[in-house]
């Protein structure tokens, strides 16, 4: 049986994982050091927590659910506690990318990170519709890289993955780097940026006589037609007007130059921000 170390499963990300895993023929063992995180996961999950050195003692797999700017420490701190071949799995590309993780060639390093579940769905449930997020009751796709270690690992981390992101519909194999192109850059860089402009572009219709509901209903239900439309889920154009609209309303958003963000300077520049 593979044995997990959990570093931080009381924690908002952690506990979502240590409550996937607990359905799992995993043997885990929880550490949580915060007494509102150990309290979290004996009244939400019936689950203790375990010192550290206990948790580590023979472990096959080792998730850091720890913030980004945590991962060097804590993994710095663990590494000479792990045995030779442990998979080191951590939840996002930005630490192991900026080079957070110990030097030893004899550990595996899976990287893996969820899609979230898409907005073109067929959910039906009303639990799935509102799981945003994921991981509870929404199907959502996933992405994992093997950073270091023997090819045969991949398997092992992947299987990790689609459970403690559960329910899973596509697994996707990427490189590190692939995954931070995908964040920070394509997802926050970009993706979260241009919808805070849209919020703010809904807040000043508002502020010039449209009524706030209107406004909003307005906008999501356009984000859904036109996102429908761009993004291949439907056939169909857009209207002679609407293309003049954007013809007009990119130059005058956008610099030309803005893909410079995927630059890899630029995504190693964002990622030494996060950590």
């Amino acid at each position: 049986m593979t044995t997990i170390a959990l570093f931080g499963a009381g924690g908002k990300m952690g506990y979502r994982l240590a409550s996937n895993l607990k359905a799992s023929s995993f043997e885990v063992r929880h550490v949580e050091v915060s007494a509102a995180g150990q309290e979290r996961l004996r009244t939400g999950l019936g689950l203790d927590s375990v010192a550290p050195d206990a948790a580590l003692d023979g472990a096959d797999v080792v998730i850091l659910a720890v913030p980004d700017t945590l991962i060097g420490k804590v993994s710095s701190d663990i590494a000479d506690k792990l045995k030779p071949g442990t998979m080191v799995v951590v939840l996002d590309a930005a630490a192991p990318f900026a080079g957070h993780l110990p030097d030893r060639p004899d550990l595996t390093y899976f990287v893996t990170h969820p899609c979230h579940p898409p907005i073109f769905n067929d959910e039906t449930e009303m639990a799935a519709k509102k799981d945003h997020f994921g991981g509870i009751a929404a199907r959502q796709h996933i992405v994992s890289a093997l950073m270091q270690g023997p090819e045969s690992a991949y398997a092992i981390g992947e299987e990790v993955a689609k459970v403690i992101w559960a329910p899973v519909m596509r697994s996707h194999r990427v490189t590190v780097e692939q995954m931070a192109l995908l964040e920070p850059g394509l997802s926050e860089t970009v993706c979260a940026t241009l919808l805070v402009v849209m919020r703010e572009a809904m807040d000043e219709v508002v502020a010039r006589g449209v009524p706030h509901e209107a406004a909003r209903d307005f906008l999501l239900g356009h984000m859904n037609v036109l996102g429908a439309v761009i993004f291949d889920e439907v056939k169909g154009v857009f209207s002679d007007a609407c293309n003049k609209a954007i013809a007009f309303g990119k130059p005058a958003l956008m610099r030309d130059d803005w893909k410079r963000v995927f630059e890899p300077s630029e995504i190693a520049d964002s990622i030494r921000r996060i950590t």
